[in-house]
């Protein structure tokens, strides 16, 4: 009676090794079934979960507001339209329609412009 115990028992424990190590290969073929992107640092953000690139706002902003007569004003300005979004056009002046309605659209309390 104790060898059949035991035989039954050792077939039972060998099919459990069975499929857990067949469990694995898969879960190794799943993750290696992801997308790559190279040399594009991506982040998740939000409840939405879309994968946005991250920007350096203030660098950016720096070399934009550069020539300004109010640095620290436009700096402010353009940190938060840069975060907004996503976006700071190129040069220290004009350009702003290659951002986008985002960054042309937006206003201040005073319906002037906000985006540098």
């Amino acid at each position: 009676m104790a060898p059949r115990v035991l035989l039954v028992l050792g077939m039972l424990l060998l099919t459990c090794l069975v499929k857990v190590s067949s469990d694995l290969k898969i879960e190794e073929d799943i993750v290696e079934e992801e997308p790559r992107f190279p040399d594009e640092p991506l982040i998740v953000r939000g409840r939405i979960r879309r994968l946005m690139q991250d920007i350096d706002c203030g660098g950016l902003c720096k070399s934009r507001c550069s020539v300004h007569s109010r640095p620290n004003l436009c700096n402010r300005a353009c940190g938060t339209c840069c975060v907004r979004c996503k976006c700071v056009p190129p040069g220290t002046s004009g350009n702003r329609e290659l951002c986008g309605t985002c960054y042309t659209d937006m206003t201040t309390h005073a319906n002037k412009t906000k985006c540098p």
